[in-house]
C-alpha cells in the first residue's frame, strides 16, 4: 500500500467526501442553545460581503442533536459540536468519552487535531513572507538545499502551501505499516522524523508539473515545516507558541514533543476496532500515540482555542492584508485526484488556499476551513468570512475508512446548509 495513503488516512478526511444517509438521532447529552441573531451586517472586505449575501439556515436544535444522536455505536463511540458566532450559539456532545466508565464526552476536550495542524504551520510561513524573511514564489529548494530527494523541479513555497507542487506522494515502505487498526494499535507509539517522511518521495514521480493542478499532499506542509525551522533557527513548536498561540491566549493548543504520546485531560478516549487472529472483534484504546505527524498533523487543541485561533486569523490578527488575501485565495487550476474538493460546487476545481479550504453549501453558504483526523479522533473548523457562524467538531471514530463521514455531513448540513458531493 501506498505510504502516503496510509498517513492521509490517519492526518486528513475531508468533510465534503461521500454521500452518507442520515443517521437518526439518539440519545444526546444537554445541549445549550440561543435565539439566533439577527444577520449581521456584512464587513466591508469584498470576500466578506460576497459571502454574506447567501443567507445562513436557523439553529434548529433537534437538527443538531440529531446530526451528533445514536452515540456510541459500532463506528463512532463520541462526539462533539460547538457553534458560536453572531448568527448563534449551540453546544452539545453525544455518546461516552471512555468505554470502561461510561463517562460522557467532555465539552472542552483537548482532542488530536490532525491537518488542522496545517492552519497553523501556513500562518507561520505567510507571517515569515510578511516580514520579507521567505519568497513564496522562490523555489524551496533555494532555502533547504538536499531536503527534497535530487532530481525534483524547482517548486516554490508558495505551491506548498496551496497544494499545487505536484510532489510525490510517497514510496511503499513496510515502517509506515499496511493501513490497517491492527498495525497502527500495535505500533502506536512509532516516531518518524519529518525528513524520515520526505525521504518516501525518493525515485517517485511528481503528480504533476509545479502550479498546474492541486492536490492534497501531506509531503507539502513536512517540508514547509522544515522551512520555518530553518528560517528562524528555532524549532517548529517554539515559533507556534511564540507567534501563535501564546499571543492568543491559547493555553491548551500545541506541538507535543515527538516523544510525548499522552492527551492531556479532560478527553475522549480514542478507539480502534481490531480483529484477533481468531476472527473476534475488540476496541483498543489508541488514545495514546506518537505524535510524529508535527507540522503536517501532530498538534492538539480544544474546541475552544480553535474558536479563538480561527477568529483571530479570520480578522487578521495574526496575517497583514497582502497575505491575510492569499489565505483566501484558491488557485484557478484543476483538481488532481484530490481526496479534497470533491463537492458538486467545486466541479473538479481547486478549492485549497494557502493554509485553508473553501466549501460551498447547496444553499450557496460558502465556508472556511479545515478538517483534521489521527486514529481514534476526526475535527474540523469552520467559519463564514465575516464569522458570524463558527463550528468546531470532533467526533471518536473506531476504524481507518471513513465511515463517521455520515455524521460530519450531518453536522455540516445542520451548521450551514447541504453539501452536493460530486458524482465521480
Amino acid at each position: 500500500m501506498n505510504s502516503s495513503v496510509v498517513r492521509t488516512r490517519w492526518s486528513t478526511v475531508a468533510a465534503s467526501g461521500a454521500v452518507l444517509v442520515a443517521l437518526a438521532a439518539g440519545m444526546v447529552s444537554p445541549a445549550s442553545a440561543t435565539t439566533p441573531a439577527p444577520s449581521p451586517s456584512p464587513s466591508p472586505a469584498p470576500a466578506a460581503a460576497a459571502t454574506a449575501a447567501a443567507p445562513l439556515p436557523g439553529l434548529d436544535p433537534a437538527k443538531l442533536q440529531a446530526a451528533i444522536g445514536g452515540l456510541p455505536n459500532a463506528d463512532v463511540t463520541g462526539a462533539l459540536l460547538r457553534i458560536t458566532g453572531r448568527a448563534g450559539h449551540w453546544s452539545g456532545t453525544s455518546g461516552v468519552g471512555d468505554l470502561e466508565t461510561g463517562q460522557g464526552v467532555p465539552s472542552d476536550a483537548h482532542i488530536r487535531i490532525g491537518s488542522i495542524s496545517k492552519v497553523f504551520t501556513a500562518t507561520l510561513v505567510l507571517q515569515l513572507a510578511a516580514e520579507h524573511r521567505i519568497d513564496l514564489d522562490r523555489p524551496v529548494q533555494q532555502y533547504l538545499p538536499g531536503v527534497l530527494p535530487a532530481g525534483l523541479p524547482p517548486v516554490k513555497v508558495g505551491q506548498l502551501l496551496n497544494h499545487t507542487s505536484g510532489l510525490p506522494r510517497g514510496a511503499d515502505t513496510p515502517d509506515f505499516g499496511d493501513g490497517s487498526p491492527e498495525w497502527f494499535a500495535a505500533n502506536r507509539l512509532k516516531s518518524f522524523t519529518p525528513q524520515q517522511v520526505i525521504d518516501l518521495m525518493a525515485g517517485q514521480p511528481m503528480q504533476f508539473a509545479p502550479g498546474t493542478a492541486q492536490q492534497y499532499n501531506g509531503m507539502n506542509y513536512y517540508v514547509a515545516g522544515l522551512l520555518v525551522e530553518k528560517i528562524t533557527g528555532r524549532t517548529f513548536a517554539h515559533e507556534v507558541r511564540s507567534r501563535i498561540t501564546r499571543p492568543l491566549g491559547l493555553h491548551d493548543t500545541y506541538v507535543p514533543d515527538a516523544d510525548d504520546p499522552r492527551l492531556p485531560g479532560p478527553h475522549s478516549h480514542g478507539y480502534l476496532t481490531v480483529t484477533s487472529p481468531d476472527g473476534t472483534t475488540r476496541p483498543v484504546d489508541v488514545t495514546e500515540q506518537s505524535p510524529w505527524p508535527w507540522a503536517e498533523g501532530g498538534m492538539i487543541s480544544t474546541p475552544a482555542d480553535l474558536d479563538r485561533f480561527m477568529t483571530a486569523l479570520f480578522r487578521g490578527r495574526l496575517l497583514p492584508p497582502a497575505q491575510q488575501a492569499q489565505l483566501f485565495t484558491v488557485p484557478d487550476v484543476p483538481s488532481f485526484h484530490s481526496s479534497q474538493c470533491r463537492t458538486q460546487a467545486d466541479a473538479g476545481r481547486a478549492c485549497m488556499t494557502m493554509g485553508i479550504m473553501r466549501v460551498k453549501a447547496s444553499n450557496g453558504v460558502t465556508v472556511w476551513g479545515k478538517t483534521g483526523s489521527r486514529p481514534g479522533y476526526t475535527s474540523g473548523v469552520f467559519a463564514t468570512r465575516d464569522l458570524s457562524r463558527k463550528i468546531v467538531y470532533s467526533v471518536n471514530p473506531t476504524n481507518l475508512d471513513g465511515r463517521e463521514m455520515r455524521y460530519i455531513l450531518q453536522i455540516a448540513a445542520a451548521s450551514f446548509g447541504t453539501l452536493v458531493p460530486a458524482s465521480n
